[in-house]
């Protein structure tokens, strides 16, 4: 019988442990100053003993309070650059040996006129196909082989950005190809690297990620925390903008950090050729979580109420039985956000906390997302 000892880390438990001869690595973590490849540099530089170097690679560096950690480096690098300016930009920087790699590059593209964050497919695919693809071909001119390659997806992979999707989404469902999805080139340039160079792959496929840093494509606090103190600064109710199934359907959400402990496992014990789904795992659903917003801000709150709402059916039924899916809301965060009182009181908030952020900028990008992850379409229900 094997023993696995684990450890705990502030409100983290059960992580893994490790032994003390893995040591002396080098990482180099892409899109280092996004949400996830922030929270990966927090946790590998936690253990300079294991983690002795730490490349960032980003075209602007990591906003670290109190600056990067002693074993971490930024490397400025624009991955839509031609491979070899990109190796050279690699050698120049004096990494000559990696052992592991996190890929977190990603670039959201402004959506269609009046459609959802994810519409423009085409330049989805072929924006974050080249940032892959030209990272892989730089590797290879710089001479540089990982032991293992780490790239996250989400979970968009199983489709549930279209409509009602398999319950449970398992690693070994089929591919939903109801339209383009970048995930699946990625896979496919990835997996095609490494059976050319004998590094190992894993593919990370978190669902709506949760974390703290300056700015990020997709992430649930902050459109949340702005509509609370908004709301707070109008002296307003803080109202649930959907339904009673929205307000009670468990979401599956998945914590930066978590993340990243996941995917160090992934690359340090885990089996090479896999993919994992990766998320908290607790119980989670607005109808506990909205009293708690609300108090956190002082404010008094109201879930579904009868009346009128706003009704969205999905495009796709990617499960392919059962029918297509229905959501309904009152009002969308990403047209509440563009209301002038609402631009007013932000900006009457950014005067009063000296905030650096003096408007809500890309309206339809960051709330556009809080739609999403709400609402989720795995909630919708059968027409």
């Amino acid at each position: 019988m094997s023993v696995q000892q684990v450890h705990s880390e502030g409100i983290y438990h059960g992580l893994p442990t490790y032994p003390e001869e893995t040591s002396g690595l080098t990482a180099i973590i892409t899109g280092a100053n996004g949400i996830s490849g922030h929270y990966m540099l927090r946790v590998l530089a936690k253990h300079p003993e294991r983690w002795s170097k730490i490349y960032c690679l980003s075209r602007r560096p990591p906003l670290i309070p109190g600056g990067l950690p002693s074993n971490a480096e930024h490397v400025p690098l624009d991955f839509l650059k031609d491979p070899k300016d990109i190796a050279v930009g690699l050698t120049n920087a004096g990494i000559n040996h990696v052992d592991h790699v996190f890929f977190y590059s990603y670039i959201q593209p402004p959506p269609k006129e009046g459609a959802g964050l994810w519409s423009d497919v085409d330049e989805l695919v072929r924006v974050n196909s080249l940032l892959l693809d030209n990272f892989l071909a730089a590797l290879k001119a710089a001479g540089l082989k990982p032991e293992r390659f780490m790239l996250q997806t989400g979970a968009k992979h199983y489709g549930v950005h279209l409509g009602p999707v398999k319950q449970p989404m398992e690693e070994t469902d089929p591919r939903v190809e109801l339209e383009p999805n970048f995930y699946y080139p990625q896979e496919d340039a990835l997996f095609k690297y490494c059976s050319e160079t004998g590094a190992g792959w894993n593919v990370g496929m978190p669902g709506a990620i949760l974390g703290a840093v300056p700015d990020a494509a997709m992430n649930l606090c902050f459109p949340l925390a702005v509509y609370a103190a908004v709301t707070r600064h109008l002296k307003q109710p803080l109202i649930f903008p959907a339904d009673i199934q929205g307000w009670q359907f468990p979401v599956a959400l998945s914590s930066a950090a978590l993340n990243a402990y996941m995917e160090e496992w992934m690359v340090l014990s885990g089996p090479a050729n896999q993919r994992y789904n990766v998320c908290d795992d607790s119980a989670f659903a607005y109808e506990g979580f909205w009293p708690r917003l609300a108090g956190w801000y002082g404010l008094e709150w109201e879930g579904p109420q009868e009346g009128e709402y706003e009704r969205f059916e999905t495009r796709f039924a990617p499960r392919q039985y059962g029918g297509k899916g229905v959501a309904n809301r009152k009002f969308s965060l990403a047209s509440w956000v563009k209301r002038e009182d609402v631009k007013k009181a932000w900006a009457e908030l950014a005067e009063e906390h000296g905030l650096v952020q003096k408007e809500l900028r890309e309206p339809d990008r960051v709330f556009g997302f809080a739609e999403l992850a709400k609402t989720s379409p795995m909630a919708y229900r059968r027409v």
